[in-house]
Order: structure tokens, then sequence, then C-alpha cells
């Protein structure tokens, strides 16, 4: 059985918000919202984005991911609602029978009193010991519920028609990785040095490897303040890329992790590149000027952190699983299929 829930394409944060305490005249012909007035003059919300097309990226994305949230939470009550109906029972009566009466019994003493070591509390064992039981009983519901729904989701289908907001952001003057006219783009803002950027290199690795020819993907630079390495690393990477091997850099920095300057220096040499001239590169820093520009684009964007992704102008902060870039992926290259299908009528 196919169940599909339909919301309307997703807004903008402030054609959401404005619409609430704006009266008819407040939008223009074709739905332009007025923002304020100056001097008689009517400035629109497209106005606005024209001008700023970035400045409310990150409260739309918030909002974005609010509803998204809220939206998830609604699918699982009426599955479980729709479930009750089905084996005419009550929502309480369905989770006791397919959830409360799964879990195991209590766990033995032995693993209480390992888990009240791990307690910071001056209470004695005994007196602790039935909020240690509960606790347990809590998680392992909440997880045997968790299963649940998720199997009751594995049998529906669910069309989310919630559309994320995207922002304007191309790869520009940054190196890109695979076919430009590739139909998912991935845009990376990262710095050398942070240790998340260096953790979820290796999924980076493996997503470019199993969408090969899918996916372009471009690195920009945005070392961070902290991190004392970062700067002349990106740079070293640049000074690479004179030689025609930035990629083959870029990997080694990830691969290596070392970013003192002579070993900057170091790893050019084992890539067999001109020793001479990455060196006058580095030490004169011919390549600062290429990172200060997506430094500014990141703050323009509101980036808070590295690494920061751009799926097709989607945004996603932090540390994302293989199953999280996958599922993005997919999405976007089904979008691809259907613009292409749509397009050929």
């Amino acid at each position: 059985m196919k169940i599909e829930f339909v919301f309307a394409t997703y807004l903008s944060f402030l054609s959401i918000c404005v619409p609430s305490f704006a009266s008819d005249s407040d939008v223009l012909p074709g739905g332009n919202t007025v923002l304020l007035e100056v001097d008689g003059t009517k400035l629109t919300l497209s106005d606005f984005d024209r001008k700023r097309p970035t400045a409310l990226f990150q409260a739309r994305n918030a909002f974005y991911e609010a509803e998204k949230k809220a939206v998830d939470q609604y699918v699982d009550d009426y599955l479980l609602e729709r479930q009750a109906q089905k084996e005419n029972l009550t929502v309480a009566q369905l989770l006791e029978r397919h959830v409360n009466s799964t879990i195991a019994k209590d766990p033995p003493e032995e693993a209480l009193r390992v888990y009240y070591e791990g307690v910071d509390t001056k209470e004695p064992y005994e007196a602790v010991r039935p909020q240690i039981l509960q606790h347990v009983r809590d998680r392992r519901i909440e997880k045997a519920k968790k299963d649940y729904i998720q199997s009751l989701r594995a049998q529906a289908t669910i069309a989310l028609r919630l559309t994320p907001p995207r922002a304007d952001v191309t790869a520009g003057g940054a190196p890109v990785r695979g076919s430009v006219d590739a139909p998912v783009k991935i845009i990376e803002y990262a710095d050398y040095e942070c240790p998340y950027c260096q953790q979820i290199q290796p999924i980076l690795n493996r997503v470019e490897a199993d969408f090969k020819g899918k996916i372009a993907f471009t690195y920009k630079d945005v070392p961070l303040p902290m991190h004392s390495h970062a700067e002349k690393a990106a740079e070293a990477a640049h000074c690479a890329g004179e030689q025609g091997k930035y990629w083959e850099y870029h990997d080694m920095l990830f691969a290596a992790k070392t970013l003192e300057v002579p070993q900057l220096k170091d790893h050019a040499r084992q890539l067999k590149l001109d020793g001479a001239a990455f060196d006058k590169c580095l030490d004169s820093g011919a390549e600062a000027g290429a990172i200060r520009p997506f430094v500014t684009e990141a703050q323009g964007v509101g980036l808070q952190g590295t690494p920061s992704f751009f799926i097709n102008g989607r945004y996603f902060s932090g540390g994302l699983s293989y199953e999280q870039f996958r599922n993005v992926i997919e999405e976007e290259l089904g979008a691809a299929a259907k613009l292409k299908v749509t397009a050929s009528r």
C-alpha cells in the first residue's frame, strides 16, 4: 500500500512569517511580499534576496530542519495510530503488545552494579538501584519502540514533500574532482588540521568511489584561526596545484596528517614535484590570495565550523555518515532523473 504525505512546497522563512502580520496591500501582484517601506518606496523579499542572497540562508535552513523533524514525528504517530486501528487496539495497547512485551528480563545484579560504578553519585548502591533499573528499562523500551516504528515505516511508501532551501554556492575558482557536468555537486568547506575533517575523509573517499561519474567534488579551504598549520597546508595544496597535482597533494595531507612546513615540503618531493619551485611558492605565500575568497564565502553563508557541505546547494554541517551521504545523493540523482524525463516530453 502506498502512503503519500503531501505538504506545500517549502517557502522561505520570511515568506512564511511576514504574512502573519502583513495586510493584503503588503503583497504585490505575483505574490512578492513587501518587507518594508523607505520614504514610500516598497522594498520586497525579492529585493532583499537579490542584494543579500545568503543573509537568511541559515535561518531558512534551521526552519526547514525544525519543520522536517516535526513532520517526521507526525509520520510516526500516524503509522502507530493506523496500525492500532488495524488491530482494533489503542496505541497504548499496540505498544504493549509489540514493544513492551518484547523487552528482555531485567539485567543481572552484577550488570547493575557495574552500571552503578559509572554513575556520579555519593548515594549507596541500594539507594539508587531502583533509578538505575528504571533507566535501563526505559532505554530498552525506547530502542524497541524505535525499531518497531522503523518496521512500520519499511512497510509504507512515504513521500516527504518538503523542499529544502538551497544556497547558490558554486565551485567558483576551487579545484573540482569529477565531471563538472555531474548531476550531483558536493562542495566541502574544510580545514586540513581540523580533526573532524580528517575523520570524515575516509567516508568521502568511499562516496567518491561508489558514485564515480555521478558526482563532482569541490574542496574549499577554510583554515580556522585556532589551527596554526591549516593556512600553510592550504597554501601548499594550491602550490602543488600549480604543478598539476592539487588532488594528489590534498589526499596526502589528509592521509599523512603532518603539517609542519618542512613536512609540507617533504610531501611535495614524495609526489615528484619541482622542489625548488614548490618551496618558493610556499615560502612566499604566493597562494594565500587563492584561499581568502573561500573564507569570505563561508562567512557569507553563515558557516559555523568545519567540515560543512553543500550537496546541490543543500546544507549539511559536521560529520555525516556514509549512509547519510548516500541517501542525499540518491535523492538528488532521483530528482535529476525525473527532471530529465520531464524535459524530454
